[in-house]
């Protein structure tokens, strides 16, 4: 062997040795780790097996909460609404007895809520029908007995009174500014589960459908969940103000889900204004059946107008048929005011004072003409789907 291959072979030796020495050096370092860790319980870095097991599901949410409850969302919104308003609503049973001398027995159940701190409370009245007892339960399950002061299908509310005092109420929003997509809140004991809270939007106005006696008109429609037992609870805006009352849902297909619709506040509100002032609910109405102007009917009858009100029937000796209204004109005007669509007619009908004159604007065989309405108070036998 040369110098030069003996040099060579001592230094593969030295790197020999020297790998070797590295190899023992870290089975040992992991065999110290493998000590440590079954001492201290699978304790790696300072992180025990319990705290690793907190950590799951503790990253930071997607959206930061910007509300003191930890929410994102408008529930928090939802949540103040419904804890403001939910003592003012309430259950209605309505107790019948089956005979004479027979003790009564809960034939109905349905919801209310309470506008004056004296009692006064408004439901609907399909809720109290032909009850021989009125029962009220108030928030604490304390439950008192009711007196009627007024009901009338033809609007479906009825009024109610309860001898407390110092009662937690509702406030009244405006129905007349409402919007198609707002925000529409429902509380209400739907299958007797008091005080359930839904929330939907306002799906649309001035819905009709049929009702007691007369068809009920003017609806709000909604698509937050009304299930039995909610008729007669309120229905809130964002601001938990109270824009309808709940009245009726109508069924889909099976298993498709309902549509629901509440009498307007306005009109409850007028209600409730009539029986304290009158000791009943005044409906004023003018006699007719209509249907809106829309383009094709326009073109199709050769309207000079695209926005009104056509008359299709006019009850004998009603105040329409008193003034000289007759099926076929187009109501464009009252007092001088365009009338756009059913809503406009039933709001300017719903506001007047029975015995008052209202200046209705007709096109008859394209000619334009005026004639004077006095209002009159809708019998309550009226079976007509009009104002």
């Amino acid at each position: 062997m040369t110098n030069s291959e003996s040099s060579r072979a001592g230094v593969v030796s030295r790197n020999r040795r020297t790998a070797v020495l590295v190899m023992a050096g870290l089975l040992a370092l992991l065999a110290i780790a493998g000590v440590l860790i079954w001492k201290t319980g699978g304790q790696v870095l300072g992180i025990s097996a319990v705290n690793s097991e907190r950590l799951i599901g503790q990253a930071r949410p997607a959206v930061t909460p910007g509300t003191a409850g930890g929410l994102c969302g408008p529930e928090e919104n939802v949540i103040r609404v419904a804890k403001a308003v939910g003592p003012a609503v309430v259950s209605v049973l309505n107790m019948q007895s089956p005979g004479l001398g027979q003790p009564e027995k809960r034939r109905g159940l349905g919801s209310g809520f309470i506008v004056s701190r004296d009692g006064l409370i408004v439901t609907n009245a399909h809720v109290i029908s032909g009850a021989d007892r009125v029962e009220v339960v108030l928030i604490g399950e304390k439950t008192v007995t009711a007196r009627i002061l007024g009901a009338d299908p033809r609007i479906d509310i009825a009024i109610l009174k309860i001898p407390k005092s110092n009662l937690p109420v509702v406030s009244f929003g405006d129905s007349g500014k409402l919007q198609p997509g707002q925000q529409a809140i429902a509380i209400g004991n739907p299958l007797g589960f008091e005080r359930t809270v839904t929330v939907g939007v306002v799906s649309a106005l001035n819905r009709t459908i049929p009702g007691g006696g007369a068809p009920l008109r003017d609806l709000v429609q909604t698509d937050a969940a009304i299930n039995p037992g909610n008729s007669g609870g309120p229905l809130l805006d964002s601001c938990g103000r109270v824009i309808g009352v709940n009245t009726a849902v109508v069924e889909a297909e099976v298993g498709a889900g309902g549509l629901g619709f509440a009498v307007p506040i306005n009109m409850a509100r007028r209600a409730v204004r009539d029986v304290l002032k009158h000791g009943r609910i005044i409906v004023p109405w003018i006699g007719i059946a209509y249907t809106e102007v829309t383009e094709e009917l326009a073109e199709a009858f050769g309207l000079p107008v695209k926005q009104g009100i056509i008359v299709g029937t006019v009850v004998s000796k009603s105040p329409a048929d008193r003034a000289g209204i007759r099926p076929g004109d187009t109501i464009t005007r009252i007092d001088n005011k365009p009338v756009k669509d059913a809503g406009q007619l039933q709001e300017f009908i719903r506001e007047a004072q029975v015995g008052e004159k209202l200046k209705f604007t007709l096109l008859r065989n394209g000619k334009r003409m005026t004639v004077t309405v006095t209002l009159e108070e809708m019998p309550r036998e009226v079976a007509i789907s009009g104002g």
